[in-house]
C-alpha cells in the first residue's frame, strides 16, 4: 500500500520563505546602493573611489539590515511564535 507524502515541517517552510525574501531584499539594497552612487557621481565634479565604495556599502547594508529585521518581525508574527510568548496579555484583554 502506498504511503502518503510526509507533511512538510513548518520550520523548514518558514526558513525557505525567509531566504526567498532575504534574496529579494538583497537585490533591492543593491539597486538602492547603485542609485545612491549615481546621485553622488552627478552631484560632484571630482569623485574619489573611496567615496563611491563607502556610499555603496553604507547605503546597501543599511537598507539590507532594516528590511531584514522587518522581515524577521513579520515572519515571527505570522508563524505564531509571538502568541506563544505572551499568552497572559491576550487573556487579560479578553477578560475585559
Amino acid at each position: 500500500m502506498p504511503q502518503p507524502d510526509p507533511v512538510p515541517s513548518p520550520r523548514h517552510s518558514l526558513m525557505l520563505r525567509f531566504w526567498r525574501i532575504l534574496g529579494l531584499l538583497a537585490l533591492l539594497s543593491i539597486v538602492v546602493a547603485a542609485i545612491a552612487v549615481v546621485l553622488v557621481i552627478r552631484g560632484s565634479d571630482e569623485v574619489h573611489a573611496g567615496l563611491l565604495i563607502a556610499t555603496a556599502l553604507g547605503v546597501g547594508f543599511t537598507v539590507l539590515l532594516g528590511t531584514g529585521l522587518m522581515t524577521l518581525v513579520f515572519l515571527s508574527s505570522s508563524s505564531g511564535h509571538d502568541d506563544q510568548a505572551t499568552p497572559h496579555i491576550h487573556q487579560e484583554s479578553d477578560d475585559e
